[in-house]
């Protein structure tokens, strides 16, 4: 049975072992526990990037610009992003660089004319504050994200300096004359894209963004009497800040996650099954093992030879005779001892005539319990009575109030013990004989007289 249960110990502690080691192996480094908090992943990133700026947006054919011929300068950008949740991350952004057109549009009579060949346009800053979407993460394999379109917008401010190519041929000159030609203005950029996840901690960002001025002002030229706008295609990285062994927060594929905690529950409970089936195959061998050997042992349990219902194997008296009745040992039985029946003795006149001698004759030496041997005589025949009858015997001792209290109940009780111990000492049966001790507690006569204190020094008999 120990054996038994030792297997049956291993077996489970293989499960939990072999349960341990799948879960280590078959997580990898994107996986994170289903519905953890965002302790578990990294939040922040900050972006750079690099691209194109023009006048050129899809909302407007260049013959309704200002400046039908947009040109392409260079741009660039950064941006620091919190993520709040998966789909979801407020994304503070700079951009800078050059805007730059030609070809202004035909004014109208009396002009009719060209009134500016070219603008470049200084993007000193553009700050903003957006909301990033992530629209979709989309699965190239079952365990990374491969592509995040988003979708932001948001607002902020711009510093910009416009500086206009007259097209009669004279120099250059500023939009604006004050502050050095520089205008403040607040913006709306709203922008498309999508990001490559190329490990852990890097994306790359390729964006389309169409920002929305709130003024004619960006180009310097008046022609249409509608707010300037300009847009920026760029590509660039984003870098997750924290620890390289947690995943972003917006490029977790939680469905992969609770993919592996399925394949990790499903594997365990296989496991589990297969090792209580093992367990329960070693289980039957061992069954069916300790069955044939108490099969070869049954013989030898219940074999009994003589008959008297005890197995050779526990029995210490074999070749007991037939119909003899014996114990658990297989030993015959002892006679019964037949009991003689109780003979009621009662307490004659004479009898207590016996007792009442004895108290009449007790004495004491003084203040001590030993018995005078004047009163030995008659303690002899009360002994001969306890002895003949099997009487019981209360012995009561008591004194007078001469003495404190605990001397005198120690000495009443000596004193009760000492007419027991002499009574025993002539045979007589000690469990039938009490002894008790009351000191003055019980008085008979008067304590105030000599012969009350006689009195109430004494040794009471009571015989039953």
């Amino acid at each position: 049975m120990k054996s038994i249960l030792k297997q049956a110990a291993f077996s489970l502690t293989g499960v939990l072992l072999g349960s341990c080691a799948f879960a280590q192996s078959v997580t990898d480094p994107n996986y994170v526990k289903p519905f953890s908090g965002d302790a578990a992943f990294n939040t922040w990133s900050i972006g750079v990037n690099v691209g194109m700026l023009s006048t050129y947006t899809p909302l407007q054919n260049n013959s309704r610009q200002d400046f039908m011929s947009p040109q392409v300068a260079l741009g660039y950008g950064l941006y620091i992003k919190k993520q709040i949740l998966p789909s979801f991350g407020i994304q503070a952004d700079y951009l800078g660089g050059k805007i730059e057109a030609n070809n202004s549009a035909m004014r109208p009579a009396p002009f009719n004319n060209s009134a500016y060949n070219s603008v470049s346009t200084s993007l000193n800053y553009a700050v903003s504050l957006s909301g990033n979407y992530t629209l979709a993460n989309i699965n190239w394999h079952y365990k990374t994200t491969g592509i995040q379109p988003y979708f932001t917008a948001g607002g902020g401010f711009m510093g910009y300096k416009p500086v206009l190519t007259p097209s009669d041929g004279t120099a250059k000159v500023n939009f604006k004359n004050t502050d050095g030609g520089k205008i403040s203005e607040f913006y709306v950029p709203i922008g498309v894209g999508f990001k490559l996840n190329v490990s852990k901690a890097v994306n790359i960002d390729l964006g389309y963004q169409v920002s929305f001025v709130n003024s004619d002002n960006l180009d310097g030229y008046n022609y249409s009497n509608n707010n300037d706008r300009f847009s920026y295609a760029h590509i660039g990285l984003e870098f997750a800040l924290g620890s390289r062994s947690k995943p972003q927060l917006a490029t977790h594929n939680p469905v992969n996650s609770m993919r592996d905690e399925y394949m990790m529950d499903e594997a365990r409970l296989q496991m589990a099954i297969d090792a209580q089936k093992a367990q329960n195959d070693q289980l039957r061998n061992d069954l069916n093992a300790a069955k044939n050997e108490m099969n070869a042992s049954l013989a030898k349990f219940t074999a009994d030879s003589d008959g008297d219902g005890v197995p050779d194997f526990l029995d210490k008296c074999p070749g007991t005779p037939a119909g003899t009745k014996v114990d658990g040992a297989g030993c015959p039985l002892p006679a019964p001892v037949i009991q003689k029946p109780d003979v009621k003795v009662y307490v004659t006149e004479a009898d207590r005539k016996i007792v009442k001698e004895a108290i009449r004759n007790l004495e004491f030496d003084f203040a001590k319990s030993t018995i005078r041997a004047h009163s030995f005589p008659s303690l002899n025949r009360v002994a001969d009575l306890l002895k003949e009858k099997n009487f019981s015997l209360k012995l009561a001792g008591h004194t007078d109030n001469v003495g404190s209290n605990d001397a005198n109940m120690k000495l009443s009780k000596e004193r009760a013990e000492s007419v027991k111990n002499y009574l025993v000492s002539q045979g007589a049966n000690a469990s039938r004989i009490e002894a008790t001790g009351y000191g003055e507690t019980q008085p008979i006569a008067s304590n105030k007289t000599a012969k009350g204190r006689q009195q109430n020094r004494r040794v009471e008999f009571t015989l039953f």
